[in-house]
Formats: structure tokens, C-alpha cells, sequence
């Protein structure tokens, strides 16, 4: 199903892409479905988080001080 939308565009940036449409012979409207599945297919969600959380294992922050041993020559 197609449907019909109303997109605003600065006059300049709206001339270019009427001029693109024109030298590729194609219609303007077909020139923005273009650009629009383009950047569709580029489109990576980000990540929610990196890592971050819960490991599923307990007690490791009351245990860093015990995991943590810093270099002797820093001290």
C-alpha cells in the first residue's frame, strides 16, 4: 500500500533534489523513495546498553576491593 505525505523542505535543498530527479530522469517523487529506503537499510538501532547491569553473579562490587590490585609501584 502507498500512501500520500506532506514533507517541508528549504527552497534550496528542494531545488537540488529536483535537479538530481531531473538529470537521472526520474520523477521527484521517485527520487525521495530512493533516499528514503537508502537510509532505511542504513538504520542500526543503538544499543539500549553496553553491558552494563546485571551479570547474574553475586556480590562482585562488595568484592572489588578484593579483585582490584593495583600496581606496587603506584602506591
Amino acid at each position: 500500500m502507498v500512501q500520500r505525505t506532506t514533507v517541508v523542505f528549504p527552497e534550496d535543498l528542494l531545488n537540488k533534489l529536483r535537479q538530481m530527479a531531473h538529470d537521472r530522469g526520474i520523477s521527484f517523487a521517485a527520487l525521495l523513495r530512493e533516499a528514503a529506503e537508502e537510509k532505511a537499510r542504513s538504520y542500526r538501532p543503538k544499543a539500549k546498553s553496553f553491558g552494563l547491569g546485571a551479570s547474574g553473579k553475586k556480590g562482585i562490587a562488595r568484592r572489588a576491593s578484593d579483585l582490584y590490585r593495583p600496581d606496587p609501584w603506584r602506591s
